[in-house]
């Protein structure tokens, strides 16, 4: 087969987020834009020849094709090896063992995580360094730079392989092989966790679901949970990946996982509950008649971590992104260890995993992970909580009733603005940029509370020195409630503005408020403080959670 370049102008707007580069659909189908972006990963990777990659997505609709335009590419431009998920699909957290596990260079990861999938819906691609980890923004920038110059693309003119049969096949000089996704991260899931405790759990009659949300992990969580651990056949619920993920939005929280919440919360419903995304990388925690946030579920796993096998040692660290609540720092300060506030994207924990000062890390945006791989991930998450059920031998709720009784209460939510108008969100942070210097000493609210400190978040990587500016409003008031407002870089039309509230309540104090009464008072001052309800036209948020 002989190489083939063809010419192409460059597309505007093909900057790399905190996950890669996330468009609608039909974006990425234009003729020479998804080849584009490629062509510009392989130009700021300098190039592809004789290198190891690991391919693979969440099933959504366009992976399939896309994968075979990559893999194309990949070959004319001289790569030595593509290893693929059988029928395209790698949850992120495999894709990024496998890289690991195979010393790959990197990895193309075709996902736009918790998005809605479809033709009218979105697409994501995004690289993954040859430490499992997204691309940071060294690599980002390299890449953005590209698109902008990038004027032809080289590939082969070959069929489309057969991503179904398993082993090697030859794609021109390069070899592609295609493995099984479940085999490898399922092994490194029994190495981590006592299946044998889990299913001695499950046997004495404990009773769970998982709902894969039409989404990557339905064939992970059957093989493990009712293949290796011995749940009931019907424990995981959604379980057959979808090209649109049965029409739903593939987010594990409680707005469009509400069916699973709805039966956790009911009188016959499971001891436990849970769910993933698009991808893989995220999860919901529930047991019966309580959902645990997903701070919580951080500070609840650094707390009790050691009752797995896989971290029967010291922790060297805890990490969370600067929006998550303050309840990881807690636990971190109680066990004596490393706490670290870092900007928001997984790619920010990389460095701290790499040089061994964090041992576990979360996002409140239903991310949690550790040093075994370097994303988030779901199904782990859900495999460590079942952990430490088997051990304690008590419920959900106990764990986090135990848990706030201890270390007291951060009561948190996150409201979302969604689809709102780019340029009067855009025209809201500037004005609050402006005032910062301001705030300090004013009130706001009604009852009034004090502003006690207000910036923008940076951060310096300890690792390497690297300075993150700009990346969240951080409002802290003198009772040491908290608000954090930024705009996210997750979304696809519009812009999505979040608003993150945190008030703590002491071991001593009220646990047992409900979360959206106690951060009312908060809620309603940052409102005033930013004319968010004007701004945005919305009387509430999209999405709480």
């Amino acid at each position: 087969m002989t190489p083939i370049t063809r010419a192409l102008t460059p597309f505007d707007g093909q900057k790399p987020g905190t996950s890669g580069l996330r468009k609608k659909t039909r974006v990425f189908m234009q003729k020479g834009y998804l080849e584009a972006f490629v062509q510009s990963i392989f130009n700021a990777i300098e190039g592809v020849a004789g290198k190891t990659f690991v391919v693979g997505g969440d099933g959504r609709f366009f992976n399939a094709e896309a994968i075979q335009t990559i893999l194309r590419m990949a070959a004319a431009q001289g790569a030595a090896r593509c290893i693929v998920g059988q029928n395209g699909l790698l949850s992120t957290p495999a894709a990024s063992n496998l890289i690991r596990q195979r010393k790959a260079n990197g990895g193309l990861i075709l996902s736009a995580s918790h998005n809605p999938g479809g033709i009218d819906a979105d697409f994501g691609l995004k690289y993954n360094i040859s430490n499992g980890g997204p691309a940071p923004e060294g690599v980002t920038a390299a890449m953005f730079e590209q698109t902008k110059t990038v004027s032809e693309y080289t590939t082969l003119d070959s069929a489309d392989l057969d991503l179904s049969a398993l082993g090697e096949v030859a794609l021109g000089d390069m070899t592609v092989e295609i493995v099984d996704p479940v085999t490898d991260y399922a092994a490194l899931m029994k190495e981590l966790f006592d299946f044998k405790a889990i299913s001695d759990l499950i046997a004495g009659g404990f009773t769970l679901r998982f709902d894969a949300m039409h989404a990557v992990t339905g064939p992970y969580a059957t093989a493990i949970l009712e293949g290796m651990l011995g749940a009931p056949k019907g424990t995981v619920m959604n379980g057959t990946p979808s090209v649109d993920f049965g029409k739903g939005h593939p987010d594990p929280n409680p707005i469009w996982a509400k069916p699973l919440v709805d039966l956790v919360m009911s009188d016959d419903g499971p001891d436990f509950a849970a769910a993933s995304d698009g991808d893989g990388d995220r999860n919901m925690i529930l047991g019966k008649g309580v959902y645990v946030t997903p701070s919580d579920s951080l500070a609840v796993l650094a707390a009790n971590a050691h009752l797995a096998p896989g971290y029967k040692r010291d922790l060297a660290g805890v990490a969370r992104s600067m929006p998550t609540s303050r309840a990881a720092d807690r636990v971190a300060e109680k066990l004596g260890i490393a706490s670290f506030e870092t900007p928001t994207g997984w790619k920010f924990f990389g460095n701290l995993l790499d040089a061994g000062k964090a041992t576990l890390c979360g996002e409140e945006s239903a991310g949690t992970g550790s040093d075994h791989v370097r994303e988030k991930d779901g199904l782990w998450a859900v495999l460590l909580w079942l952990n430490i059920l088997a051990e304690r031998k008590v419920s959900v709720k106990d764990i986090l009733n135990d848990h706030w009784q201890t270390y007291g209460r951060d009561y948190y939510s996150r409201h979302d603005y969604e689809a709102v108008d780019a340029a009067a969100a855009e025209a809201m942070m500037a004005d609050m940029n402006a005032r910062l210097g301001d705030l300090p000493g004013t009130e706001v609210g009604d009852p009034p509370k004090t502003i006690a400190a207000a910036d923008q978040f940076s951060y310096t990587d300890p690792v390497d020195g690297s300075v993150s500016n700009n990346q969240g409003l951080r409002l802290l008031f003198a009772d040491d409630s908290r608000a954090v407002i930024r705009l996210s870089g997750t979304g696809t039309e519009g812009a999505t503005v979040r608003v993150y509230l945190e008030r703590y309540e002491p071991a001593n104090g009220d646990l047992e408020g409900e979360t959206q009464a106690a951060l009312s008072d908060l809620a309603k001052a940052v409102n005033a403080l930013t004319g968010l309800s004007e701004r945005t036209g919305r009387d509430a948020p999209d999405v709480m959670t």
